[in-house]
């Protein structure tokens, strides 16, 4: 009993000196300058940011492969709070009531702490974005200091926060315009949107139209309303390719001859829905625009008389133009469903009747297309109510029909032909990257397709047509011109 005693207390003995032997290692801290932290980047990007606006945090590890202990005896910003970057290590944050500082910062061997960044920038007085720098500072105890860089552009904007159109009202700023909470045109307003102008709207905010909405672009000066994200997703991805930033434009059943002309609606949920209204007046002009990668539908037409011409209408989860009832008319349109995130995505073209609404559909010098077989769908939902539509000089990716009187000069598009429909329309078709361009390619079988009858004088670019003009809104320009 006494030989087992004495061997289990010199064990127990030496794994106490082991013990703290290995205490002693793990709070022992390096003064050698030799000894350096290690940053996961040397530069934390913010891009380019709103001013006043509270940017999405980024962070970086910070990391100790020194073979010792180093402990910081301070951390700091460069310019404390003169920039408006925000700074949280390992827990503590860096703001008014520390000094915009923390001390003693300890990080053994083989750890690392996390450190996060935010920034809300200060108004410059500036037109154009401004350059905003800070460092992060790292003292460490033996006197070496290692930096960090913060680096953004900060662009002074105009917030609107929950704007209510009482009265006729020109959005306009020479500043960009960014919408919290969404615009509301009561009934007897009219809300103005003029040429040049983009308007960045917030998560969830949008414009409920009563009233009258115009959004006036011109050719070269088109009107943009998009999401405010102006950061990357990923590296490669910005948040402006992203759908569903915002919550688009919905047209009240109040609400009668708007117009959106050379306007670019894009990255949002629903592009435009117009609500049931009366058949025999306009409730919409959409023309010379594009409505582009929404998570819901492009254009939703429900039982009112909308035109659509020389329009872009793209990439959309729901229908790139969904009709039930009414009164449309689409000439000269490009309508490419190539959603990129769900497989599960609509029709570049739905419509369909119901009870007390009935259909009456044109669709003239007409490019329709997309990764399925079949993107064109028409269903007649009430038999006792017209369901009346006609087709004439266009592509349309569908199985062909057999009725001469409503469909006339149709090019069947056939899905196993891969070198001159589908994607090959068009100069750029790039799932991976988010990047499209549906201006017309050297191969696509929607060159000299339209009917010159039927044809608008000018494409979506605001270009001529030629005498013998192309099915869909952009007239084919050979590479050698000048492009857009």
């Amino acid at each position: 009993m006494k030989f087992k005693s004495l061997w289990g207390f010199l064990l127990a003995a030496c794994t106490l000196c082991m013990l703290a032997a290995s205490c002693a290692d793990d709070d022992s801290f390096t003064t050698s300058t030799q000894n350096r932290l290690y940053f996961s980047v040397d530069t934390v990007k913010l891009d380019t940011v709103f001013s006043r606006v509270p940017t999405p945090t980024k962070s970086l590890w910070v990391y100790n492969h020194s073979g010792d202990g180093i402990r910081c005896s301070n951390i700091r910003l460069a310019r404390g709070n003169q920039t408006g970057y925000r700074v949280n290590v390992d827990g503590t944050y860096l703001g008014e009531s520390s000094g915009w500082q923390t001390q003693n910062v300890e990080i053994r061997d083989k750890d690392s702490i996390r450190v996060f960044v935010e920034l809300t920038s200060p108004a410059n007085g500036l037109l154009t974005p401004q350059p905003l720098d800070d460092d992060l500072i790292f003292l460490l105890e033996s006197g070496t200091e290692q930096r960090v860089h913060l680096s953004a552009y900060t662009w002074d904007a105009e917030i609107v926060n929950g704007l209510r159109v009482s009265a006729d009202t020109t959005l306009q700023s020479s500043r960009p315009l960014i919408v919290y909470g969404g615009i509301v045109v009561d009934s007897a307003a009219t809300l103005r949107i003029p040429a040049g102008q983009t308007v960045y709207f917030h998560a969830g905010a949008g414009i409920d139209v009563y009233g009258r909405l115009l959004c006036e672009g011109q050719p070269d000066n088109n009107v943009v309303l998009r999401g405010d994200r102006i950061d990357n997703m990923f590296d490669y991805l910005p948040y402006d390719l992203v759908s569903g930033q915002w919550s688009g434009i919905r047209i009240h059943s109040s609400s009668y001859e708007n117009n959106i002309s050379y306007t670019d609606i894009h990255s949002t949920f629903n592009g435009i829905v117009c609500d049931s209204a009366d058949v025999s007046r306009l409730k919409l002009d959409l023309l010379y625009s594009t409505v582009h990668n929404c998570q819901g539908d492009g254009l939703q037409a429900n039982n009112c008389y909308v035109r659509v011409a020389n329009c872009q209408i793209t990439n959309t989860l729901g229908n790139c133009v969904g009709v039930v009832g009414g009164n449309v008319l689409l000439q000269h349109c490009t309508l490419a469903q190539f959603y990129p995130f769900d497989a599960m995505r609509g029709a570049a073209l739905h419509f369909t009747n119901g009870p007390g609404s009935p259909l009456q559909l044109v669709c003239l010098n007409s490019l329709i297309t997309g990764y399925a077989d079949d993107v064109v769908m028409g269903t007649q939902a009430d038999t006792a109510a017209v369901f009346d539509y006609y087709f004439s000089s266009s592509v349309m990716r569908t199985p062909a029909v057999d009725d001469t009187l409503r469909f006339k000069n149709i090019l069947w598009e056939d899905p196993e032909d891969t070198l001159t429909t589908g994607r090959k329309h068009f100069r750029l078709v790039n799932g991976d990257t988010q990047h499209y361009d549906f201006h017309l390619d050297s191969l696509s079988t929607a060159i000299n397709r339209g009917d010159p009858l039927n044809a608008l004088p000018e494409d979506r670019d605001g270009r001529p047509r030629d005498e013998q003009p192309d099915a869909g809104c952009f007239e084919f320009i050979p590479k050698s011109s000048t492009t857009p």
